[in-house]
């Protein structure tokens, strides 16, 4: 039972940092950092609610009865309900439940050290339709990555509204600074001029992350068709509207959508991206790199060739190549986003590995020996450049172009 009355509603947000996901002495992601950056986002923004807020960031808890109390006190908040994790997900070998590591987490003592993901789904479980919203910045270590693909996605969390990202095992998220798409929600946070959904704010937050491949995406592309709310065909202007000889701008039996009042990705005239990508998860390859590729040309005519928003339409495009299972395609996007970021963002800047590791994993699928030849050279070229690349990378793919530049062996002519 809530006892605060209507007249004294109040929201509340809660940042929750767990463990940090660390692999050979490299971290992966940076719980801390991220909850360092939310916090410096106001709390009405953040909630998208003018009620007054109470805000708690709970960053370096050893005790999972500690972190189960502020949870338990956040859920039985009667007003709108934020709740942020990010860290790393681990599971009890004997148990096979799912935990987040906490700082004093111990592999040994999972079931001790860390917090059970079954508390969190209790917690939140009573708590009233449409106030709740949880926001999930993760990654998953050889332990708990299994148990995800088994059930397709994080357990439980009936009633919330969930949106994150899960990073597989040995893929960073964002090295020692803000995740990518924990900052790239931050960033259209404060650069729309009104509070976009948070629908369109994960749309566009984990369109433009540079995930890595396998990444678990909440929720799906296929989800995120069906959600209500701005899901219409938006169109770029007039001068972009050359058709793609690989589909359309008219969807079937209907008619074409009309075109966008902003800037491709805004708010106004809906989010193209989750569309996109909902059509490429049915199987609508064609249509969906025809839009994603009109909409890079908009954006190129508007912001400029190397922008920041050409850059992420081109991974966008990458990615929805790699779907397509076009990898030559996809390897050689990859590679012109990486050089483009590294040139505008430097050799440390986490999207910059975020796109070679894209490039690397397509480059490796490609079957044809003279496509993967010709692309290989350029991507060990690429990767040279940069100093902070996991060495066996480099020497990974130099052994495979290596093999695939030595000449084939005769076959043996039956007699």
């Amino acid at each position: 039972m809530y006892l605060i009355g209507p007249g004294q509603q109040r929201g509340h947000v809660l940042l929750i940092a767990g463990d940090a996901a660390v692999r050979r002495g490299t971290v992966h992601l940076a719980p801390s950092a991220n909850l360092a950056a939310l916090a410096m986002v106001p709390a009405s923004v953040l909630l998208g609610s003018g009620l007054p807020t109470d805000t708690v960031c709970l960053d370096g808890a050893r005790d999972p009865n500690t972190v189960l109390a502020r949870l338990r006190a956040a859920a039985a908040t009667p007003g709108p309900l934020l709740l942020y994790l990010s860290g790393r997900l681990t599971a009890d070998r004997r148990g096979r439940g799912l935990y987040l590591a906490l700082a004093g987490t111990a592999r040994a003592a999972v079931r001790y050290t860390a917090l059970p993901w079954d508390w969190l789904v209790g917690e939140l479980r009573g708590r009233p339709a449409g106030l709740t919203t949880v926001l999930l910045d993760l990654a998953a270590d050889k332990e708990a990555w299994p148990l995800l693909q088994e059930c397709g996605g994080l357990p439980g969390l009936p009633s919330p509204e969930v949106y994150g990202v899960v990073c597989p095992p040995g893929f960073a998220a964002g090295s020692s600074t803000v995740s990518g798409y924990t900052r790239h929600w931050i960033e259209q946070l404060r650069r729309s001029p009104s509070r976009p959904a948070d629908v369109q704010l994960h749309a566009l937050a984990a369109g433009a992350a540079g995930l890595p491949p396998g990444a678990l995406v909440l929720p799906t592309a296929r989800e995120l068709g069906m959600r209500p709310g701005p899901q219409q065909q938006p169109q770029p202007p007039q001068q972009a509207q050359q058709p793609d000889r690989q589909g359309s701008w008219q969807e079937p039996g209907g008619p074409a959508a009309r075109a966008s009042d902003g800037v491709p990705g805004g708010a106004s005239g809906g989010d193209p991206r989750p569309h996109i990508h909902a059509l490429a998860t049915a199987g609508r390859h064609a249509e969906a790199a025809a839009l994603a590729r009109a909409w890079e040309e908009h954006v190129r005519h508007a912001y400029g060739f190397s922008s920041p928003e050409a850059v992420q339409w081109a991974e966008i495009r990458a990615d929805l190549a790699r779907m397509a299972g076009d990898f030559l395609l996809a390897t050689g996007l990859w590679i012109g986003a990486c050089r483009v970021r590294l040139v505008a963002q430097g050799a440390a800047a986490p999207e910059v590995y975020a796109a070679a590791a894209g490039a690397l994993y397509c480059w490796t699928q490609l079957r044809d020996r003279a496509s993967a030849v010709e692309s290989g050279a350029e991507l060990l070229a690429l990767l040279g450049t940069l100093p902070a690349l996991e060495p066996r990378y480099l020497r990974l793919a130099q052994a495979r172009l290596d093999v695939l530049r030595a000449p084939e062996l005769p076959r043996a002519v039956p007699t």
